[in-house]
């Protein structure tokens, strides 16, 4: 029952709405009856919320969320340095962390006029197609890049890297500058550059970005605002928060 109610829950996307009784049946191929008794217990332990006819998720997810140990200390401690970014920018900013093939993202900023970004807070997105995803990526060990290059590429844009020689070349270009570049692969007409954060270790726990329009592009000048907010937040982690 637990993971059946689980599907239930996953079927709830960024841009899908709520669903009704029907529609949550049809995209978990469960049986009327069980969606609708899983449903109303979810309802009753505040996961799920009634909208008329429909379900939609309920803010006891969202409180959960807010309670993850790791995240959360992780999410504070970055505060200053994502603000300090946006304020030297005066572009969108996000923080990142990876949960297997994507990155999560735990902090968004942006001014009166956001971008058409697929990124939000709690979302997730491929690694290989997000400035965070790349900076992520080539600090978390040969055999995760080694797996991720061998299996087939997701595409958000016809931009993003499905070739997997061109996405293990920008790879190797990172972990070389500690930079990561992406143009359009995320969304068309936004680019990023995003710099890795560690704690003391090889290993990525983090990433931060500035995301501008392609216009304003312009990655000699967002560069050492982005190296130095990493840097800086790499080094309150090493020293313990």
């Amino acid at each position: 029952m637990l993971e059946k109610a689980a599907v239930i829950l996953d079927c709830f996307r960024p841009d899908g709405g709520s669903y009704r009784l029907t529609e949550l049946a049809e995209r978990t191929g469960l049986s009327k009856t069980t969606t609708h008794r899983l449903a109303a217990d979810l309802v009753r332990l505040g996961f799920l919320e009634r909208d008329g006819a429909a379900y939609r998720l309920g803010g006891r997810l969202f409180e959960l969320g807010t309670l993850v140990p790791r995240r959360q200390g992780l999410r504070q401690t970055a505060l200053p340095f994502v603000q300090d970014l946006y304020e030297a920018t005066r572009e969108t900013v996000h923080l990142g962390v990876r949960d297997d093939r994507h990155v999560v993202y735990l902090e968004r900023v942006h001014g009166h006029d956001p971008l058409p970004l697929p990124s939000r807070v709690g979302g997730r997105l491929p690694l290989t197609c997000t400035g965070v995803g790349k900076a992520l990526l080539a600090f978390s060990g040969p055999e995760l890049t080694e797996q991720v290059l061998a299996e087939p590429l997701p595409g958000l844009t016809p931009y993003s890297a499905t070739d997997p020689d061109r996405l293990r070349t920008a790879i190797e270009q990172v972990q070389v500058s500690g930079l990561a570049y992406e143009e359009q692969e995320a969304a068309l007409g936004v680019c990023c550059i995003a710099a890795p954060v560690f704690d003391g270790g090889g290993t990525a726990v983090a990433a931060l970005s500035v995301a501008v329009p392609q216009a304003r592009f312009r990655p000699a000048q967002l560069a050492p605002a982005v190296r130095t907010a990493a840097l800086g937040l790499s080094r309150t982690l090493r020293q313990g928060g």
